[in-house]
């Protein structure tokens, strides 16, 4: 059933960004993408696997999007320039990436959490009961995920060189969504010219 599972996250999403999670109700979920309530109780088991497979779906999303990031570049400073676009650009337009990234979680958002052994028939289901990566755990798969991208030219992933300019890069970019700068500023030039230097020594 992924495509009622699909409508039923978008649904909360969408209940989410007009009123904080205590306040959103799994009826009006279930109305909202047009299946019963019982569809969402068998699909998610409660409100908090929804939560849960919500956070999952967004923190998932992000980490497809600094893949496309790494692949879309050529250049090592671009590609790492393009995962901090990207970073401030996910984090600035979903709360639940913003919050995900910095740790911050108000009292708006569903706490992430994790459900001991999950019983649930649904694979996906399953997935999300095993909680969302913290927020440092997160900044460790982007730079793993950068370091595997950029270690195929020739250089060793074990390059602890390499692997603290990508890390860096997560990190200005955060530091963008931390304290916004100025609406000239961009935080893919910063990186680029910040990491471009070492990563062109290289």
């Amino acid at each position: 059933m992924p495509a009622a599972r699909e409508s039923l996250l978008d649904a909360a999403y969408t209940a989410l960004a007009r009123r904080p999670w205590p306040g959103v109700r799994m009826v009006d979920v279930a109305a909202v993408a047009g299946v019963s309530r019982q569809t969402l109780y068998n699909e998610f088991g409660s409100k908090d696997g929804l939560a849960r497979a919500l956070l999952r779906r967004e923190t998932d999303g992000y980490l497809h999007g600094v893949e496309r990031a790494l692949a879309e570049e050529r250049e090592p400073a671009d590609r790492l320039a393009a995962v901090a676009a990207w970073t401030v650009g996910a984090a600035r337009g979903n709360a639940l990436v913003r919050a995900a990234l910095t740790g911050c979680w108000g009292e708006r958002l569903p706490a992430p959490s994790r459900s001991a052994g999950s019983t649930s028939p649904v694979p996906a289901q399953r997935r999300a009961d095993a909680g969302v990566p913290t927020s440092a755990e997160l900044l460790a798969l982007v730079r793993d995920r950068a370091v595997l991208a950029l270690g195929g030219r020739g250089r060793s992933a074990r390059d602890p060189e390499l692997a603290l300019a990508c890390e860096s890069a997560v990190r200005l970019a955060l530091s963008y969504v931390v304290a916004p700068a100025g609406s000239d500023d961009d935080p893919a030039e910063l990186v680029r010219g910040a990491i471009g230097r070492w990563v062109g020594a290289k």
